[in-house]
């Protein structure tokens, strides 16, 4: 397969919708925050779990920000969707014995098996654009299919990955769970990923992606019988949540809609509920859901941001909104640059806050590590029963860069 940039992004596909759908959300992305920061419903209400046995916290409160406990370690393996087969990746956490190799960790093309599409992804990085010098991770933090540590069964997390992206768009986030104790699986969505890109931003495809997660679940829950011997009878059916990112936080809202197995969902950097899917409805999905908006989105642009707070809006409580000041749509991603219809989020930008003003996006790692510190909050509180995770959701992380709103 040859090098090539990436297909037509979200955005082309939202504003159209938004123009022939929407008059009304050209309203500035800095609205006043109106934040209310009482304490969220209590955790016991949302999981009845038993988390006696994967608790990282020894009775104290969770540092959110911080490595935790455990070395990580991943795989891959395949699942079956009908025709098509899915690439899926497992990140969980490493028995201690892998804390050297976790440390030592490997390139990120080792996501990427050899073949034609190595080739292809080699060439990328052999030739990654201004901004991606900065902003895409090349080296990993995890041991190849090392044995799993005691403690399990662990929360299980769904990941879904922008339009034209990977499997691995967050690992960074994925090795932060895995750390903290949470099992991360995440499909590539064939025909829609960074080397097999050509499928429609729609309702037919979201939905086709909504099936890939399923499918994987399904596996994942089915004893094992898909997963790697290492990781077998690692998670807790009765403790699963998703999250994704762009186009996946938009399969990730829509899985939480039809799938009752989902706990609670997060999106990040895309709305939920837009035109260009009309059958995602916030008001329908029942389960917690926290939206992180990027203040300066250069890709779903100022309409996309009304949006994510239109559906904040309109979302059941208990739901969170984190609005992240001068991250772009990329700033919480591993592959932030590595061509240049990814650079939105990383190195200088243009913001949609004052247009035309030229700046730098917030630092790629702190963007990143803010996005696992909410991601892993978030379904500590709604996984895990963790009430100190109310706490911090409910106020900005750091103050520097969030604004948090909530709605109980």
């Amino acid at each position: 397969m040859s090098t090539r940039r990436l297909a037509p992004l979200f955005a082309a596909s939202l504003l159209v919708s938004l123009a022939a759908c929407s008059g009304g959300a050209e309203g500035s992305a800095t609205e006043s925050s109106g934040s209310t920061t009482a304490s969220t419903t209590a955790a016991t209400e949302t999981t009845g779990a038993d988390t006696d046995t994967d608790t990282d916290t020894d009775g104290g409160a969770l540092d959110y920000d911080a490595p935790g406990p455990h070395p990580v370690a991943n795989d891959r393996f395949t699942v079956a969707n009908g025709e098509r087969e899915l690439l899926v990746e497992i990140w969980y956490p490493a028995d201690a014995a892998a804390a050297a190799d976790a440390a030592a960790g490997r390139p990120i093309a080792d996501f990427v098996p050899a073949g034609p599409d190595r080739d292809a992804f080699d060439a990328l990085l052999a030739e990654l654009s201004p901004a991606g010098m900065i902003g895409t991770r090349t080296q990993t933090a995890s041991a190849l299919a090392a044995a799993p540590a005691a403690g399990g069964p662990w929360p299980l997390l769904l990941f879904s990955h922008c339009h034209n992206c990977a499997r691995f768009s967050a690992f960074t986030v994925a090795e932060h769970l895995a750390s903290h104790g949470f099992v991360v699986v995440a499909p590539d969505h064939a025909g829609n990923t960074l080397l097999d890109g050509g499928a429609d931003l729609s309702e037919d495809f979201l939905l086709t992606r909504v099936s890939d997660l399923q499918a994987t679940l399904d596996a994942v829950l089915s004893d094992g019988v898909a997963l790697p011997a290492a990781a077998a009878s690692l998670v807790d059916p009765a403790r699963v949540g998703v999250f994704g990112h762009s186009y996946g936080a938009a399969t990730a809202g829509r899985l939480a809609q039809e799938d009752a197995r989902i706990k609670a969902a997060m999106a990040i950097a895309a709305p939920i509920e837009n035109p260009i899917f009309p059958g995602s409805k916030v008001a329908s999905i029942a389960q917690p859901l926290l939206f992180v908006r990027a203040e300066e989105d250069n890709s779903i642009l100022v309409i996309g941001n009304n949006l994510i707070k239109l559906n904040f809006d309109d979302a059941n409580p208990p739901a969170w909104l984190v609005k992240v000041r001068d991250a772009g749509h990329w700033n919480f991603s591993d592959i932030c640059g590595l061509t240049d219809d990814l650079d939105a989020g990383c190195g200088e930008g243009t913001r949609q806050t004052a247009p035309g003003e030229t700046f730098t996006y917030l630092d790629i790692d702190v963007a990143r590590r803010l996005a696992g510190a909410y991601v892993l909050a978030f379904f500590d509180l709604h996984l895990r029963a963790n009430a100190d995770a109310a706490a911090y959701l409910a106020a900005p992380e750091p103050a520097e860069w969030v604004e948090v709103e909530v709605r109980e």
